[in-house]
């Protein structure tokens, strides 16, 4: 299943009737670390490069990174995820994550 549309129209979902809501500090930080995540799982299963289970298990590290990192509503987070998504290609996302995600996970850890 192709990832991407189903997010897209999740994170549209989301933005319908969300407050507005800015993340600052470690929040923002949290939020960048989510959407590295998210990224990287729908753009390496689109080129299939990643097995089920390994997306499975990115899937819920951002997830958790969002819950407990990240105050406010689903609809607020989604909507910071989609205001992200809009500055930034998926590409260059792709490359922060190559860089960025062992340190994402040291910082904002989900055990």
């Amino acid at each position: 299943m192709k990832l991407l549309g189903l997010s897209l129209a999740l994170l549209l979902a989301g933005v319908i009737g969300a407050h507005a809501r800015v993340y600052e500090g470690s929040e923002a930080a949290a939020l960048r670390c989510a959407d590295m995540l998210l990224i990287a799982v729908v753009e390496l299963e689109n080129r299939g490069e990643l097995p089920e289970v390994q997306r499975d298990v990115m899937l819920l590290i951002a997830a958790s990174i969002l819950d407990r990192h990240v105050s406010g509503t689903r609809r607020q987070k989604e909507a910071a995820l989609w205001a992200l998504r809009e500055r930034r290609t998926p590409e260059q996302t792709l490359l922060d994550f190559e860089r960025l995600s062992a340190k994402c996970l040291e910082q904002f850890p989900i055990n």
